[in-house]
């Protein structure tokens, strides 16, 4: 249970600015364990974008709800999955070949596909939960959040690394995750699904789900084809397109 925690810990640093204790001693290969527990880095996430709804939806309304709990997602996490979406957009977006989508997607500076993908994210994001009540948006914030990144690390579990091992900004991460680690990783979502399920209609959960599956379904095809697997810009693509999936499926007037 100690090093459990202390792999929380470290996704926990890993995938959020949050202000958090160091470590007296650090394992490289903890990073790569630690993501068992990255969906329970996005209920944490999720839950405080959910108090700034709450509180944008009492003094302003949904819109500015919306955008207030967008906003603090996107400062805790220091826009981690945002770049990643931006960088693959280009990088899908203008390169021909593998080498040159890689290429771009290590350039730093933002182009034309990485405009557009991070503006009509955003503004998916923020309609989508302006459409809820404020206790669906609120429960849709904790549980996409989560189930996002579970989505993530999917791919993580069906792909090999798409990039240069040697070359991957963490390294750690550029080893597969076994299934048995996956299912541990899916068990952060049981006790909120189960608190939150009356909260919408059957079909609005099976839509989710739905949605939730295609969006990581066409993002491991597109990056088996395209990079060979998936790299750490490829699953930050994943894990936005994979939170907007889940807003649409709760939101769909049915």
């Amino acid at each position: 249970m100690k090093h459990e925690l202390t792999l929380l810990l470290v996704a926990t640093q890993f995938l959020t600015r949050l202000p958090l204790p160091a470590l007296r001693r650090f394992d490289p290969d903890w990073l790569h364990q630690s993501s068992r527990h990255f969906p329970g880095v996005g209920l944490l996430v999720g839950s405080l974008c959910a108090l700034a709804y709450g509180l944008g939806e009492f003094m302003f309304g949904p819109l500015v709800a919306a955008v207030m709990a967008t906003a603090l997602g996107v400062y805790i996490t220091g826009a981690f999955h945002e770049d990643g979406l931006a960088d693959t957009c280009d990088g899908l977006g203008g390169g021909l070949t593998r080498e040159r989508a890689l290429t771009i997607m290590k350039d730093s500076r933002l182009g034309t596909f990485g405009t557009l993908g991070l503006v009509l994210a955003l503004l998916l994001k923020i309609t989508l939960l302006a459409s809820l009540s404020p206790a669906a948006a609120m429960a849709a914030l904790v549980l996409a959040h989560g189930g996002s990144r579970l989505a993530c690390i999917s791919l993580i579990a069906l792909l090999p690394y798409g990039g240069d091992p040697e070359h991957a900004k963490a390294k750690p991460m550029a080893q597969q995750l076994t299934h048995a680690q996956w299912w541990l990783a899916s068990l952060w979502l049981l006790l909120p699904l189960w608190l939150l399920w009356p909260l919408f209609s059957p079909g609005a959960w099976l839509l989710a789900a739905v949605l939730t599956m295609l969006t990581t379904l066409h993002m491991y095809r597109l990056l088996k084809r395209r990079l060979g697997g998936y790299t750490g810009d490829g699953l930050g693509a994943t894990q936005q397109l994979a939170e907007i999936a889940i807003y649409a499926g709760l939101a769909a007037q049915l």
